[in-house]
Formats: structure tokens, sequence, C-alpha cells
């Protein structure tokens, strides 16, 4: 093959893939390697070192990495995908650490504490439910926080209204610990239904 027929068929395969992000909204770059494959005799590494020039040129932006979501759950807990799950859980462990170390005449520390207990009512059981109730991108980053801080606000009085009924009350050990269960069990519950959708969709 003569170097204006490599020139040529490259010009073709690239053109060719432009077009099909242009036309398509592909969830991975492996769905665009499978489409490619089907008029292209090459190989995927071939297909991906033309995107990698495109986005190179400017021409292609790869908003996703050009790796899958990892089919294996305890891998896909450890990868980047993961991060926001650590982030609640570690969030809320130092929170519940703080309310049991530090007390209300500890000062300036019980500052640190109220900023912690803040974000653990207001936000973080609120944004585990909406998490588990989109666990995709559903819904932007704006429209997320807004309905995170407005199930919070729902969520903590109805928790200590049922514990209004048990045996423990209304105090600071239950409620404490109820919310971290809470936070914790649907932050769980949104990242199997985040990793389940995300399998589907590959």
């Amino acid at each position: 093959m003569s170097l204006t027929e490599k020139t040529s068929r490259l010009f073709e395969i690239e053109q060719y893939i432009l077009r099909l992000v242009k036309t398509t909204d592909f969830e991975t770059v492996e769905r665009l390697i499978i489409q490619v494959q089907q008029k292209f005799s090459l190989s995927k590494q071939e297909i991906l070192d033309h995107i990698f020039n495109l986005q190179h040129q400017g021409k292609l932006v790869l908003k996703n990495s050009a790796v899958s979501a990892p089919s294996s759950l305890q891998k896909y807990l450890f990868s980047k995908h993961g991060y926001w799950y650590w982030f609640t859980l570690i969030l809320s462990v130092i929170t519940t650490l703080l309310v049991f170390i530090i007390s209300e005449d500890t000062h300036p520390l019980v500052y640190v504490r109220y900023v912690f207990s803040a974000l653990f009512v207001l936000w973080l059981p609120g944004h585990a439910l909406v998490k588990a109730l989109f666990p995709t991108k559903e819904i932007d980053h704006i429209e997320r926080i807004a309905l995170s801080i407005g199930m919070s606000l729902a969520l903590t009085p109805i928790i200590g209204l049922l514990l209004n009924y048990t045996p423990w009350g209304i105090r600071l050990t239950p409620i404490t610990l109820s919310l971290l269960a809470f936070t914790i069990t649907l932050a769980t519950v949104a990242l199997l239904r985040e990793h389940q959708i995300k399998m589907k969709i590959q």
C-alpha cells in the first residue's frame, strides 16, 4: 500500500469515527470500537490509536475513561467509580467518632465537630438516598445537591420520630448511630445499583 493510499485510509477511518461520535451517543469507548470494527477489519489497539490521535488533535473529546467499569464488584469498589462511596463512609465514620470523642466544652475543637455534624445531618443521609434512587447521571450536580439537602432535612426528623417510640429515645448516641447505619446502608444499596446498571449498558 502506497503512502497516498495509507493516508487516504487513515483519513477515511478517522472521519468515520468522528461521524459515529456525532450521530450516536456511545456509553463506552468499547461500544465505539465494536461499531468501527464492523466496517474496518482493525484490531482494538489500532482503533484506540486512531481515537487517541483524534483526541490529541482536539477533534474528539473523551468524556469518560477509555477503560469501562470493572465487571467485578470488588474491583469496581476499589476503582475510581467507588470513590464517592468511600468518601461517604469515611466522612460518616469520622463524624461519629468526633461526636463521641470531642465534648461540648472542648474549645476550639468543638467547632470541627459542628462542621462535620452539619454535613452528617444536613447532607449525607439525603445524598445516600438520592444516589440510591438515581445511581447514574439522571440528574445534574445542582439538582443532586439540592435534593440531597432537602431529603436530609426530611429524613433526619423522621428518624428522630421513630427513635422516640423505641426504648433508646431521642438522645445523642441513638440518633448518631441510627444516621450512621442509615447512611451506610443506603450508600451500599446505591453502589450495588450503580454497578448493576453500568454492567447492563456496557
